[in-house]
């Protein structure tokens, strides 16, 4: 489906969550990102987003959706999750799919294991059930540079490209465009970051009582395959994709991507009988 021929609708979720929605079928809430902002996406970040999303709309109303505004530090992500899940109970009948994008996915995560009442089928794409400390620092870097009004944004390069060159030009590049993504306000952006340097759910996976599938590139340098693989074994009912040659975003941006979410949440209905996937 083409972005330009997508209906989309705005709005804002209990608790403050920023969403838009579009495309025809069952819910499926994705739970975006880390975001500089907590707000909608607008500009090229809006295009980046939508070019991952738009081809689920051919079988889900997708709801995109962000972190409230107004976050304060110390805040944690059982905190950030409890709001989640009252959302989502104000918003619909019932539980709903629900997949996460990297930090999304450490949300979803949380969410699946404190409030399972929410959530009928989990997908968790770039993420797993604890941070690196790869992850750790290279976010924390990020987030004190952006605070201390220096540019940051080339920490991210490591999510955008599996080989050293392309990881040296996205550096490059995004160094240069640092100062058109940095938002007006940090706060939000640091108080996330800092409850996320606390999501461990270590010990907690038999918690994720949804069937829950698990999407990883094998060259993911935020999270190795192995940790993809702790979390999918570790959950009730949880399977594994991993993606030859692609890294984290490239995981996202995959042909594969949209059919094998559709194929696992259509496997997952009342009545059927799940498949494995690995």
């Amino acid at each position: 489906m083409r972005i330009r021929d997508l209906e989309v609708r705005e709005g804002t979720l209990a608790n403050g969550l920023p969403y838009y929605a579009f495309g025809d079928g069952a819910p499926l809430v994705v739970l975006r990102w880390f975001t500089p902002a907590h707000t909608n996406p607008t500009g090229v970040a809006r295009g980046v987003e939508l070019r991952v999303l738009a081809p689920l709309a051919r079988h889900f109303r997708v709801y995109a959706v962000g972190r409230a505004p107004g976050m304060v530090l110390g805040t944690t992500m059982a905190d950030i999750a409890a709001r989640h899940a009252e959302a989502l109970r104000a918003e619909f009948d019932g539980p709903v799919d629900v997949m996460g994008l990297s930090s999304g996915g450490s949300v979803a995560l949380q969410m699946a294991a404190d409030h399972p009442d929410v959530v009928r089928a989990l997908v968790v794409a770039g993420a797993a059930h604890r941070l690196t400390p790869r992850v750790r620092r290279l976010q924390r870097r990020y987030t004190e540079a952006v605070a201390a009004g220096r540019r940051g944004l080339q920490h991210q390069a490591v999510t955008a490209a599996a080989s050293p060159a392309g990881r040296a030009l996205a550096g490059a590049l995004l160094w240069l465009l640092d100062p058109l993504a940095r938002p007006d306000d940090p706060s939000d952006m640091l108080a996330f970051a800092r409850a996320e340097e606390g999501f461990d759910l270590t010990g907690r996976l038999a918690d994720l009582v949804a069937p829950t599938l698990i999407i990883g590139g094998e060259k993911d340098l935020d999270y190795p395959v192995e940790l993809f693989r702790e979390t999918a074994e570790g959950a009730r009912d949880g399977r594994l994709i991993t993606y030859p040659g692609l890294g984290h975003l490239g995981a996202f941006r995959s042909r594969r991507f949209a059919g094998d979410v559709a194929t696992f949440l259509a496997g997952t209905g009342p009545g059927e009988t799940t498949r494995p996937i690995s």
